[in-house]
């Protein structure tokens, strides 16, 4: 199937490893250019790398200060976005009990206000074409909260109200917005968590995990023509995890 990517101008924070770098490779095997973010000079570098013609592009999407920037720095590198992909890194792990109050504002920067700092700054570019996707990686937590995750499932929960709201008021525009929901993967985050992987999947009803390749090519998907009637959607991808009716 042709996604319809070619030349599509593609935007992807966090993005050096993990399943934002599996969107971007999936991406740009469908033939859009692509700009990629890390914090990191030398990890982004090795990452643009695995792609024709991508940019690779050092920034903190963890403040509003730095998501935009980001953006507005991806934009000028590529003359205008068409799809922005916004990711950011977990919070740290805890419950009710252990986790102090001023945790809550850094994981809710990184997590909720940070993606509304890369929707704000994108939007405008797509609406100049009249076309436009955004894609938010957020976590199956938000619709089944999951122990130990108390920051995650609060922050993730919040932009997913953000950008459910914020679908309806852009479609008239050409420009869907979605989520994806990730259950296990087989990335850095679920293995330094210490996580033991064949428990994981296990406990999986596909007995296994995800992987950021085939992740990155439901985004993909989300992307393409044929996914323009798809907005305002939270799509689990998670092998069946998750145990509720929606």
């Amino acid at each position: 199937m042709d996604l319809g990517l070619a030349g599509k101008r593609a935007v992807v924070a966090g993005a050096s490893a993990g399943l934002g770098l599996g969107c971007a490779q999936a991406l740009s095997a469908e033939g859009a250019t692509v700009a990629i973010g890390s914090r990191s000079a030398e990890r982004v570098a090795e990452a643009a790398a695995t792609m024709d013609g991508a940019t690779g592009i050092v920034g903190d999407v963890s403040t509003t200060e730095g998501a935009v920037a980001f953006v507005s720095d991806a934009a000028a590198a590529l003359g205008g976005i068409d799809i922005l992909v916004a990711n950011a890194g977990g919070p740290p792990l805890g419950d009710f009990a252990s986790t102090e109050l001023d945790a809550y504002q850094s994981a809710i920067d990184l997590n909720l206000l940070s993606t509304v700092a890369m929707v704000h700054t994108a939007v405008p570019h797509m609406q100049t074409t009249g076309w436009g996707r955004i894609v938010a990686i957020t976590s199956l937590s938000v619709r089944q909260p999951m122990g130990q995750l108390i920051l995650s499932n609060t922050a993730r929960a919040g932009v997913t109200g953000f950008l459910k709201t914020v679908a309806t008021e852009i479609a008239r525009d050409g420009i869907t917005v979605n989520s994806l929901q990730p259950g296990s993967h087989a990335t850095d985050r679920l293995i330094h968590a210490g996580f033991d992987l064949e428990e994981v999947a296990a406990a999986t009803p596909t007995q296994s995990i995800g992987s950021a390749e085939d992740f990155g090519r439901v985004c993909a998907f989300l992307c393409s023509d044929a996914a323009k009637f798809i907005t305002g959607a939270a799509i689990p991808v998670d092998g069946g995890a998750n145990a509720a009716l929606q």
